[in-house]
């Protein structure tokens, strides 16, 4: 099939898209909304609940940042292929957050440091499709950012694997502290207008 020009195949892709970031946002409330409800179901967790503010937030940015497709001339099977994929492994993350039950776990907490093998490679799976995203985007979109957004992926990819290989709560605490204080960075940085 040959490319599609954008002003044909970008609504639909950014539909479906939105979808696969409304379901991962849609789970993450429904958890939150469920712990409020019954609080009893599973012990609440400081480190979860942070996790889950974290990636609500980062489904946001991904929405927002994806604005910026509009500007891509002709679309390809293998860059829709590539969106939908990128906005899957955000929901799996989200999935992960929002277990259908802990009942075999003293808790979220528990739940969260026993799955985080599965987080932690998808979070460090989505810094790379980050930069694969940004650089799709192309040379104007690319040239906007400097050291402090190409950082992340060097850095976030050790906090990944350190993750990855302790169970320790206040290791956990720190490095979804550290996320959230770069999300916002990001934000007040670069996030003031669509580009």
């Amino acid at each position: 099939m040959d490319p599609s020009p954008v002003a044909e195949l970008f609504p639909h892709v950014r539909i479906v898209m939105g979808t696969v970031v409304g379901l991962a946002i849609t789970r993450l409330l429904m958890t939150v909304a469920s712990i409020i409800q019954h609080p009893q179901r599973g012990k609440r967790s400081l480190l979860h609940l942070l996790w889950i503010g974290s990636m609500l937030l980062e489904l946001v940015l991904f929405w927002w940042w994806e604005f910026a497709l509009h500007r891509i001339e002709f679309w390809s099977f293998g860059l829709v292929l590539f969106i939908m994929f990128y906005a899957t492994t955000l929901f799996l993350m989200a999935a992960l957050l929002s277990p259908d039950s802990v009942s075999d776990y003293t808790g979220y907490e528990d739940f969260f440091l026993k799955r985080r093998h599965w987080f932690f490679g998808l979070l460090a799976a989505t810094f790379l499709l980050d930069t694969i995203d940004t650089l799709v985007k192309g040379q104007n979109h690319w040239s906007r950012f400097d050291w402090s957004y190409f950082s992340q992926v060097p850095l976030g990819l050790v906090l990944c694997v350190i993750a990855w290989r302790s169970a320790s709560r206040n290791v956990h605490l720190a490095i979804v502290g550290l996320h959230i204080a770069f999300q916002v960075f990001l934000i007040t940085r670069f996030f003031n207008t669509v580009s």
